[in-house]
């Protein structure tokens, strides 16, 4: 029954999802390597999906891999200025051969998903110049995006293939990095998305320095980030001096995305079975997502939210963690509730009672099970805790007969029953035996 319940849930957010995000824009960067990996085919059939069911999906293939070897092959040179690739007139041929290589691949797999896509020059150039003395020759940055010719091509249902090239006005070829063509392209299109598609692994606890104000699943895997919490972790791990760290380089190049305005940066790992689709479709997601819009708050509960919040405390009052409530009891007492909502859905919720004595009780903590690795409770702890501070209390208490170790962890200390306020001494249920934890306000 809850597997059923399970995949119900999961169907609700799908749809969720396809409605909000419907004809909406997004942005695929791709690596090379990806492309090489057995899964790429099944990629490719989930990104035709999305253009079947009416998401505009722009692709930029990665193509530096599959240049360093066909340089390679030909004894071509190959040298960098930092992380300009310097492009010779000799290895200019080489180059143009692998960028459209790696979109032909694309343009293959598309064709046979009966999805139309196209190769085309929608990136005007201009030479990246003399860096540091060195002459980078047929090397480019972005000049201008045709965006118009762009949107039209998407409005008739088409999948645009941007390999990492760009033309002057004159016609003259320029090596660009699809880094920056992705980068353009999201911010010239207002897309609403854009995707970072590799098999570095991403940024992860364990492998990189972390804040400890930041929630990491088992895996070490960072769900989610603000833009200001992107930075903390690339501040901390001293990414400008890592030009050669995959990870950071993708997590300053979504932080530089969520500053020109894409409302959500997804990282994702392309050895992981439908990655792309879990990132879209489910609050959990897959990968890392840098987000600036309201993707989730903590708020004050509405008479509607109440049959959500029961749901979460169900199974809790069931096994006697939680006091037994009815629908009534909470509307009795609806200001004291918080729920913390993520995308429209509310995943936890909590409560904070005053009882007057400078005294107010954290009560009714529930989190869905499936989000218990982003640390939602602890959140509502911490938002309660404010809120006891905004109210003038001195002390704030918990009563529990099963999560002692958790709420100690928190800072919360064992206290004696005498200690409570009297009106919540009065009704203090004996039998439960619960354990008061208590902590100061500072």
């Amino acid at each position: 029954m809850d597997e059923t319940l399970n995949h119900v849930e999961l169907i609700r957010e799908a749809f969720h999802y396809q409605s909000r995000f419907k004809k909406s824009t997004m942005v695929f960067k791709i690596d090379f390597p990806v492309t090489e990996h057995p899964l790429f085919t099944s990629m490719v059939k989930d990104l035709a999906l999305l253009a079947k069911s009416g998401f505009r999906i722009v692709i930029v293939p990665g193509a530096k891999e599959c240049i360093d070897a066909i340089l390679q092959k030909y004894e071509v040179p190959s040298l960098h200025q930092g992380s300009i690739r310097v492009t010779s007139a000799q290895a200019m041929p080489f180059v143009q051969m692998a960028a459209f290589n790696s979109a032909s691949s694309f343009l293959t797999r598309f064709s046979g998903n009966k999805v139309e896509a196209v190769i085309g020059n929608f990136v005007r150039a201009r030479g990246a110049g003399v860096i540091n003395g060195t002459d980078t020759e047929h090397s480019g940055t972005v000049d201008r995006f045709y965006k118009e010719s762009l949107r039209r091509v998407l409005e008739l249902g088409i999948v645009p293939i941007l390999p990492c090239m760009g033309w002057s006005a004159s016609g003259k070829p320029y090596n660009v990095p699809s880094d920056e063509i992705a980068l353009s392209a999201a911010k010239s299109l207002g897309a609403e998305k854009l995707f970072i598609v590799s098999l570095s692994g991403g940024v992860r606890k364990g492998t990189y320095q972390i804040p400890d104000t930041i929630e990491a699943s088992p895996s070490g895997r960072l769900a989610r980030l603000t833009p200001r919490e992107a930075a903390s972790v690339l501040e901390l791990n001293a990414a400008g001096n890592h030009e050669n760290d995959k990870p950071l380089t993708e997590l300053s190049l979504a932080l530089q995305a969520s500053r020109t305005g894409v409302e959500r940066v997804h990282i994702i790992d392309g050895e992981v079975e439908g990655a792309i689709l879990q990132e879209l479709f489910t609050n959990l997601g897959s990968g890392t997502m840098i987000y600036t819009d309201e993707y989730e708050s903590i708020c004050a509960l509405r008479s509607r939210d109440i049959p959500d919040i029961l749901r979460l405390m169900s199974p809790l009052m069931q096994q006697g963690i939680l006091l037994k409530r009815t629908a009534d009891d909470i509307e009795l007492k609806k200001d004291d509730y918080a729920v913390f909502v993520i995308d429209g859905q509310i995943r936890a919720c909590g409560a904070l009672h005053n009882w007057g004595e400078d005294q107010g009780e954290i009560a009714a903590i529930a989190t869905d099970p499936a989000y218990s690795d982003m640390g939602l409770g602890r959140r509502i702890i911490r938002y309660l805790i404010d809120k006891a501070k905004q109210q003038g209390l001195k002390r704030v208490f918990v009563l529990t007969t099963k999560t002692q170790d958790w709420f100690e962890s928190l800072g919360f200390r064992e206290a004696a029953t005498e200690t409570l306020p009297e009106k919540k001494r009065r009704l203090y249920d004996h039998s439960r035996n619960s354990k008061v934890f208590a902590l100061t306000v500072e």
